[in-house]
C-alpha cells in the first residue's frame, strides 16, 4: 500500500501538498526562508495536484508570470513533468523508524518536485530582480580570478613587453646577484627556461631569490646600502616595471620628476629655480631618514591594491619585497623597506610618495619633487617653519616615516643643495 506522506514543514512552504499521481493542476504556493540562493528573494512554487501545468516565475523586485496552458505545453515543462515521473519512486516502508522516517522520505520527494518544476529557470537567465545582487558576486569572483578581472600578468608575459625588458637589463648591465649568472648569461637562460618560467608567473608561484648587499660610498661620507637581484629577477621586475609604469605614470603629480618617462633631474631644477624667480625665496628642505629601509610593506600594498586587482601581481610584488637579503653567506628576513637596486624600486618608491604629493597640492604649497629629494619654497622663513613643522608630522603619522632632523632645514635655497646643484639668485634679487 502506497505510504501516506506527511505535510511538509510550514515554516517552509504553505498551501495543500504536492501530488504527482493522476491528473495535473497547478496552485502557486510561497516559498519562505532560504530556498532563494541568489539574493534572499521569495519565488513562487508550482504545487502539482491535477490537470493543467501552469508555470509561475516571480522575482521580489520585478514579478513575471508566465503560465502554460494545456494547449500550450513548452518543452521545458513536458520535460519536467517527464522528469518529475522517472523520479517519483516507491520506497518500501522503513521499518523501525515509525512516523519520522515517513515525514522525512515525505519532505525528500517534495523537495524534489520543487526542483524539478524550478530547473529550467536556475538553468536559464537569472530573474532581473537580482542583478545586483548577482553583480556583486562576481565582482567578488573578478578579485580572485585573473580570467574575470584584470589580466596584469599577463600584460607582463607578453613578447614584445619581455623583449623591451630584456634589452634593457643587458643595457644597465651590472653585476651578478646570488646564483652567479651574468648579464650575458641571461638569454641563453631564458631560451631554455621561459616555458616554466612564465608558467610560474602566470599561477602565481614564481619566488624570487634574496637579493645581493653592496655597499658603495656615499659623496658626503658614508656607505650606501644597495640590494642586489638576479640577473633573471631583474628581468621580470623589468617587466613589472613597464606595465605598473604604463598603468601609474599618468595619475602621478606634475611636481615629481624622479625616475619617470620623459623627466629628467634637470627639469627638476629649472621648475626650483621658476619658483626663486617668482618670489619663493625660502627653501623648506624636507630629508627623510632611511627611507629604504622604513618603507612599511602592508602599507605599500594597500597603496598598491587601490589601482591594482590581480592578486598574482601583488603576490609577486609582496615576493620581491620579502625575498631577504643576503650578507656574509647568510639569507636575513625583511619585514619593511624597499632595496635599492632592482628595476621596480623606484616606481615603488613614486607610489609611496604619491600621497606626500597630494598632500603639498592640497595646502597649495609650490615644491619639486625628485624620488625622495623634496623641496618647497615658501615667501618668508616663518612660513617655512610652519610647513616643516606641519610636514613633520604628516609624514610620521600619515607615511609612517621619519625626517631626518640633522639634513632638514628652512633655509635660503643658494644655501642647499637640490640634485647635488644650489640655486644662486639672480645678482638683482640678492638682498631679496
Amino acid at each position: 500500500m502506497e505510504q501516506r506522506r506527511e505535510p511538509m514543514d510550514k515554516n517552509r512552504i504553505r498551501g495543500i501538498r504536492c501530488r504527482t499521481s493522476g491528473q495535473m493542476t497547478a496552485k502557486s504556493i510561497s516559498i519562505k526562508g532560504t530556498g532563494c540562493k541568489s539574493g534572499g528573494c521569495a519565488l513562487k512554487a508550482v504545487e502539482l495536484a491535477s490537470g493543467d501545468l501552469p508555470f509561475v516565475l516571480e522575482s521580489g523586485l520585478r514579478a513575471k508570470r508566465f503560465v502554460l496552458t494545456g494547449r500550450q505545453k513548452s518543452a521545458e515543462g513536458v520535460a519536467g513533468a517527464k522528469a518529475l515521473k522517472a523520479r517519483t519512486v516507491r520506497r518500501k516502508p522503513v521499518h523501525g523508524s515509525g512516523e519520522s522516517a515517513a515525514r522525512l522520505m515525505g519532505d525528500k520527494r517534495q523537495k524534489n518536485q520543487l526542483k524539478l518544476a524550478f530547473g529550467e529557470e536556475d538553468r536559464g537567465e537569472a530573474p532581473k530582480g537580482l542583478s545586483e545582487g548577482t553583480e556583486t558576486l562576481a565582482a567578488k569572483r573578478g578579485t580572485e580570478s585573473p580570467a574575470i578581472g584584470e589580466q596584469l600578468m599577463e600584460e607582463v608575459c607578453e613578447r614584445e613587453n619581455c623583449k623591451q625588458a630584456l634589452k634593457r637589463v643587458k643595457a644597465n648591465k651590472g653585476s651578478a646577484g646570488v646564483d652567479g649568472m651574468t648579464v650575458h648569461e641571461l638569454p641563453e637562460h631564458l631560451k631554455k627556461h621561459w616555458p616554466a618560467i612564465r608558467e610560474q608567473l602566470l599561477s602565481g608561484t614564481y619566488k624570487p631569490q634574496p637579493v645581493k648587499r653592496v655597499e658603495i660610498p656615499k659623496p658626503d661620507g658614508g656607505v650606501r646600502k644597495l640590494g642586489i637581484p638576479t640577473v633573471l629577477d631583474r628581468f621580470i621586475q623589468q617587466a613589472v616595471m613597464q606595465v605598473l609604469q604604463r598603468k601609474w605614470d599618468p595619475t602621478f603629480s606634475e611636481h615629481s620628476y624622479g625616475f619617470r618617462p620623459g623627466r629628467s633631474a634637470h627639469q627638476a631644477v629649472e621648475a626650483a629655480q621658476k619658483h626663486i624667480a617668482a618670489g619663493y625665496r625660502w627653501c623648506v628642505d624636507l630629508d627623510l631618514e632611511k627611507f629604504f629601509d622604513r618603507v612599511s610593506h602592508d602599507k605599500l600594498m594597500a597603496k598598491i591594491a587601490e589601482g591594482v586587482s590581480d592578486k598574482r601581481m601583488l603576490k609577486l610584488i609582496r615576493a620581491f619585497l620579502r625575498a631577504g637579503v643576503m650578507e656574509g653567506g647568510l639569507v636575513s628576513p625583511v619585514d619593511e623597506g624597499t632595496p635599492q637596486g632592482g628595476p621596480l624600486s623606484p616606481l615603488l618608491r613614486n607610489i609611496v610618495l604619491d600621497e606626500f604629493d597630494r598632500e603639498l597640492e592640497r595646502r597649495g604649497l609650490r615644491f619639486v619633487r625628485y624620488a625622495d629629494d623634496c623641496n618647497g619654497y615658501v615667501r618668508s622663513g616663518r612660513a617655512g617653519e610652519r610647513v616643516m613643522e606641519s610636514l613633520k608630522r604628516f609624514i610620521t603619522t600619515k607615511l609612517k616615516l621619519k625626517a631626518n632632523g640633522q639634513k632638514s632645514a628652512v633655509a635660503r635655497p643658494w644655501e642647499r643643495k637640490f640634485l647635488a646643484s644650489a640655486s644662486r639668485p639672480a645678482s638683482s634679487q640678492s638682498g631679496g
